[in-house]
């Protein structure tokens, strides 16, 4: 089949047309990948040097279901369907408490392979690896089958796409990793894909304050569209100091890293009032650590620092309820897609994502 590889950490992926994929076994499906988004993770796992490749990277895709294994029986040949990087077992450990973004299966994601060490691709007689758990940066993919979640029919692929990484995340991170509460108020720092879902999440779960910060201004004038209340722009602005005159001298409820910079959980914890709570759902490179200094201050403050998988979702129950939500309006997922480029662009759309231009580009496979 026809894929984007990465031969190599840090150069250009290049789009082949001899990757070997088998069908699916017992309780997985084969989907054909129709569009994918490209996430800042996947810019993080190429440009990071311990990442294990070859590998087909792409985890925010869509597609139509192909063929099904044995023993599947919610889904059939002909479905729409999001794929999504951590699909849940249902019976792990984990998944027995409802913490289905942390599923034993997640360690995919980590290693590029199924729980049985297999990767189901090959080139050239040479394994590779499925990054970032799904490979959907390639025209057929095979996953478990909690991994592709059915939508309606008539619903655009190209659009419900971002609901598998961008949309769950943020979203996810307000109304399941944060649980926001009416009325509550919020800061979002970074408005890429996950920051815009964030302001998204934050509208649906009707906090009185959104105040967001991002650099670029086309991001926070989007913001604005999408429901923040307040903007700031971390060039000229002091977050912290603008966070807490805007709660009168408080400081917010919920603070939210979205950016994939680690420094900004530190940001976050000094804007987020006693007993407030800071979330980490960006995905900051390896070299980077969170510092709270001092620590006694985070002690008798009573705040709370949460990290944040996929927004903490349970994929098979929360992709369905987000299409809803952008079905009847109450979600716009148009918005977030600002480039649309055929497969043979990727590296233009990498370029896009290094250099802070747009928000989200949809390759279509």
């Amino acid at each position: 089949m026809r894929a984007a590889l990465m031969i190599e950490t840090g150069k250009p992926l290049e789009v082949v047309d001899d990757v070997e994929i088998r069908g699916p076994r017992a309780g997985e499906v084969l989907v054909g990948v129709k569009n994918c988004g490209i996430c800042h993770s996947d810019l993080t796992v190429l440009d990071s040097p311990g990442s294990a490749a070859p590998a087909i990277l792409g985890h925010e895709a869509a597609g139509i279901v192909e063929e099904i294994g044995t023993g599947v029986t919610n889904l059939a040949v002909g479905d729409k369907v999001v794929l999504t990087p951590c699909p849940p077992c249902g019976q792990c450990y984990w998944c027995q408490r409802g913490e289905f973004s942390t599923c034993e299966r997640f360690v995919g994601l980590l290693t590029g392979a199924f729980p049985d060490g297999t990767t189901g691709l090959s080139r050239q007689g040479q394994d590779v690896r499925r990054g970032l758990n799904v490979a959907g940066f390639a025209e057929y993919t095979v996953t478990q089958s909690s991994g592709a979640v059915k939508v309606p029919d008539d619903t655009p692929v190209d659009v419900a796409c971002v609901v598998g990484c961008a949309v769950q995340t943020g979203v996810g991170a307000v109304l399941n990793t944060a649980g926001v509460e009416e009325g509550a108020t919020v800061l979002i720092m970074g408005l890429g894909g996950i920051g815009l879902s964030a302001v998204q999440g934050a509208s649906v779960a009707n906090a009185s304050q959104v105040i967001v910060s991002d650099p670029v201004a086309e991001r926070r004038e989007m913001a604005i569209r999408l429901g923040a209340t307040h903007v700031l722009d971390p060039t000229n602005d002091d977050v912290v100091t603008a966070a807490r005159d805007l709660t009168g001298g408080i400081g917010v409820d919920y603070a939210f890293e979205t950016a994939g910079v680690a420094a900004l959980v530190t940001q976050g914890f000094f804007a987020a009032r006693n007993g407030g709570t800071i979330v980490c759902v960006g995905a900051p490179s390896g070299d980077q650590a969170i510092t709270l200094a001092p620590a006694a201050l985070f002690a008798v403050s009573g705040k709370k620092l949460l990290g944040c998988i996929l927004g903490s979702c349970n994929s098979v129950r929360d992709i369905p309820r987000l299409v809803s939500l952008w079905r009847s309006g109450r979600m716009d997922l148009e918005a977030m897609i600002t480039s649309r480029r055929p497969l043979e662009d990727i590296n233009a759309g990498f370029d896009d994502v290094r250099a802070s231009r747009g928000v989200r580009t949809v390759l279509t496979i």
